[in-house]
């Protein structure tokens, strides 16, 4: 973990939630969708071939829990787990609690509308609540 030194892009639009044993666990700043991103902290990583095999391991073991924890914290229809890295090369993982109410729905969060920043209150609250949960 070495060198490890997260996106601008990444710093700009999330907030620190934890770290795990390979990855920087982010909230997306944006309140319209129950949003995580998961960052391995592998300096230089930008495709998940990129990790060795048991750091995908750890990886996708990562991304269930963030999963779980999104699905039952929100009561998500559908979790939606995505790693595009078109504009942000650095290697992260967007896990998305999705309902058929959000604005989005069915379509890709991704480039939908303008996000809507959480009030630093609100935001403190549900980072809280996701460390206990997660």
């Amino acid at each position: 973990m070495q060198n490890f030194v997260l996106h601008p892009l990444l710093q700009a639009d999330t907030t620190f939630v934890a770290d795990w044993a390979l990855s920087r666990l982010l909230l997306m700043d944006d309140a319209r969708f129950p949003w995580l991103v998961l960052v391995p902290r592998r300096a230089g990583a930008s495709e998940l071939h990129d990790l060795i095999h048991g750091e995908r391991l750890v990886l996708m073991e990562e991304i269930a829990r963030a999963g779980r924890g999104l699905s039952a914290f929100a009561s998500a229809k559908k979790i939606n787990v995505g790693a595009l890295g078109n504009i942000v090369p650095q290697l992260h993982v967007h896990v998305v609690a999705r309902k058929e109410s959000d604005d989005a729905w069915p379509g890709a969060v991704w480039g939908h509308g303008t996000a809507i920043a959480y009030e630093a209150d609100a935001r403190d609250a549900l980072i809280t609540q996701l460390r206990q949960m997660l």
